[in-house]
């Protein structure tokens, strides 16, 4: 189940590629080391290891983090990759730079949640040291009409091929819920499928930014990531350590 877990990942989250530049030119600006929440496999990890950044990065679920640091030691890369909750993480140290990508900030599971993650990020940021989220609409752009996407996110590995298609978005309370469509292709051609929800916290920018207020940050210039074909575009929220 756990490489399953890390294949499903890469199959649905590393073909988005839109907030790489993004996120290195804020690693850049910072100039030291940067902590990447929820981390999964390393989509962004990786990516800012090979410009040369030190990177810390934090997933709950420890087969995510195995392959971490399975892909940053085949390429000498400098990442720690730590398993642990983004709401009560300990690492004894401080990054001039926090990040979250791809709505990490939206699986908290509310605002007791976030509030957490908040104050447990802040105890490792130095004064002045930045904590950027990304926050998402899922119905940006979204027209019932239309398919979404119009082609499924696919991976082969070790002769399996694997797809993932979203099939719909609802509305649930004060979250989305995303539906996805799986399919798993054998190397002899049997075919495996399963249906898998991502529900996501419906979070303001404007929300969040005050929220940080209280956890000892100062809003700054928020940044977009545009949409594509493929993927709705993000709000960064750019929270100042004080």
């Amino acid at each position: 189940m756990g490489r399953l877990n890390a294949v499903w990942h890469d199959v649905e989250c590393s073909g988005y590629t839109a907030d790489l530049d993004l996120w290195r030119e804020l690693a850049q600006d910072a100039g030291g080391p940067v902590l990447d929440l929820g981390c999964g496999t390393g989509r962004v990890a990786l990516h800012l290891a090979r410009a040369g950044v030190e990177v810390t990065g934090i997933d709950s679920d420890p087969a995510l983090v195995a392959a971490l640091r399975t892909r940053a030691r085949e390429e000498a890369l400098r990442i720690e990759a730590v398993a642990g909750d983004v709401r009560s993480f300990e690492l004894d140290r401080r990054f001039a730079l926090a990040i979250s990508p791809m709505q990490v900030v939206q699986l908290l599971g509310g605002r007791a949640g976030r509030l957490r993650t908040l104050t447990a990020v802040r105890r490792h940021l130095e004064p002045g040291a930045v904590f950027a989220a990304a926050l998402a609409d899922p119905f940006d752009g979204w027209s019932e009409t239309e398919s979404l996407p119009p082609l499924p996110d696919v991976l082969e590995a070790e002769g399996w091929v694997y797809s993932s298609t979203p099939v719909g978005v609802r509305r649930a309370g004060g979250s989305f819920v995303i539906e996805r469509h799986r399919q798993a292709v054998s190397p002899t051609g049997e075919i495996t499928e399963e249906r898998a929800a991502i529900e996501l916290d419906s979070v303001r920018a404007e929300e969040l930014e005050q929220e940080a207020s209280d956890a000892g940050y100062r809003p700054g210039e928020r940044r977009t990531v545009a949409g594509t074909p493929e993927y709705v575009g993000s709000s960064i929220v750019m929270l100042e350590a004080v």
